[in-house]
């Protein structure tokens, strides 16, 4: 699949330090030393309708860590699927009576155009669940040669209690899995499963409903196995870091690692599990159901500066729970005019000291909101200084320029 096209990133005058990621499976800091590149796997969209800012909330979120491991010197080998053929999508096709091809192909070609005005960098290996099938009837075989994939009609099912660590990943009670396992695709109450909380691997063919063939008859893979397959392909076993929004701690993540263990005995999925906070409207979380949705496209189509929206994003911690409001926004492209005024004096206050804490606050679990508040201040006092000639003046102003852009993802 056809990712979107990379900005360039400027070089910085310094290296920034080494990166530490909250880890969801043990509550405390992970800090990647990778050997060779950094590997990172992002969770994708199910392109049935248009970015909304709780999707670029994430997406943004682990643009930051793809930056701040660069800044630290590494490579970084970004993986990110989209899946391109499940329920939702197959429902919203039906529904507005469009070919779920052509659904699919028109949503994710919106994603790229979002990504691109939000100026995230984009994945090495952008994959479709589609084109992975060959990766998963794979992987299934594997499973079954370990004795944990049985068959419920025309569908398989993966036995969660064939990985020993199920539940480490999420730190949930089971009483707490059987509730949420229904509100996020999961059936619990279908007959002839061995455990309520197994997960499809296999969707059997069913009429109206595209299919492909494969060893287990025809059919189409499950939610779970589709994003394991593609992180092993890619990235291998132990990656750094297993991305996504806070929803997708249980049960996809949880069920992710589980294919990838019994798989792989002895080799941990990710060594960190990360997880972007949820972001509400309303009073409610963003959600197709609800209603209350705030889409990307329709703040540019309204030529809203995507760097406003950027900056939005950036005024929380990632890992937080927030409301998007209008006030913020139009704060935000106050802000940024400000940036652009301070930039375009071509001199400014001392920009060493920002360079460090940006840097530092980024490598500090993307603590972005500390981040910009650095940048805040740099702006508030060059401003206050105004245009002078000399050379370290000057110099502050084009390191502030590769900065914004390098770190924080900026083009002012």
């Amino acid at each position: 699949m056809r990712t979107w096209t990379a900005p360039e990133i400027p070089a910085l005058p310094v290296q920034g330090p080494r990166v530490s990621v909250h880890d969801t499976a043990t509550g405390g800091r992970v800090t990647a030393t990778p050997d060779g590149p950094a590997r990172l796997y992002v969770c994708g969209i199910t392109p049935y309708d248009a970015t909304h800012i709780g999707h670029a909330a994430t997406y943004v979120a682990f643009d930051l860590l793809n930056r701040a491991w660069r800044a630290a010197g590494h490579d970084v080998t970004y993986v990110q699927n989209v899946t391109d053929v499940d329920d939702p999508l197959l429902e919203r096709a039906t529904k507005v009576k469009v070919d779920w091809v052509e659904l699919a192909e028109r949503e994710t070609e919106l994603f790229r155009q979002d990504m691109t005005a939000l100026r995230v960098l984009p994945p090495a290996h952008y994959i479709g669940a589609v084109e992975s099938i060959p990766l998963v009837i794979a992987l299934i075989e594997r499973l079954q040669a370990a004795g944990s994939v049985y068959r419920v009609e025309d569908d398989l099912y993966f036995s969660v209690t064939a990985d020993p660590a199920f539940g480490d990943e999420s730190g949930m009670d089971r009483e707490e899995m059987l509730r949420i396992f229904p509100e996020r695709g999961g059936d619990p109450e279908r007959p002839g499963k061995k455990d309520p909380l197994d997960c499809v691997v296999w969707r059997g063919e069913r009429e109206g409903e595209p299919s492909w063939e494969s060893p287990f008859g025809p059919g189409r893979p499950g939610w779970h196995i589709e994003c394991t397959a593609i992180a092993q392909e890619h990235l291998g076993g132990a990656f750094d870091v297993q991305g996504g929004g806070s929803d997708l701690v249980f049960p996809h993540h949880e069920m992710c690692a589980g294919h990838a263990q019994v798989a792989d005995p002895g080799t941990p999925f990710a060594l960190a599990y990360a997880h972007a906070g949820m972001v509400a409207y309303d009073g409610e979380k963003m959600s197709k159901s609800r209603g209350n949705l705030v889409f990307v496209s329709a703040l540019r189509n309204s030529d809203v500066d995507p760097m406003a929206i950027r900056l939005v994003l950036l005024r929380h911690h990632y890992r937080s729970d927030w409301e998007w409001t209008d006030a913020e926004l139009w704060d935000a492209v106050d802000t940024v005019g400000r940036w652009r005024q301070a930039l375009a004096l071509g001199a400014g206050a001392p920009a060493g000291p920002v360079v460090d804490e940006v840097l530092a606050a980024l490598a500090d679990d993307l603590d972005a909101p500390r981040a910009v508040a650095a940048v805040d201040a740099w702006v508030a006092a060059t401003l206050g200084l105004g245009v002078r000639a000399d050379t370290s003046d000057r110099e502050a102003a084009v390191a502030m320029v590769a900065l914004l852009d390098a770190s924080l993802g900026f083009s002012l």
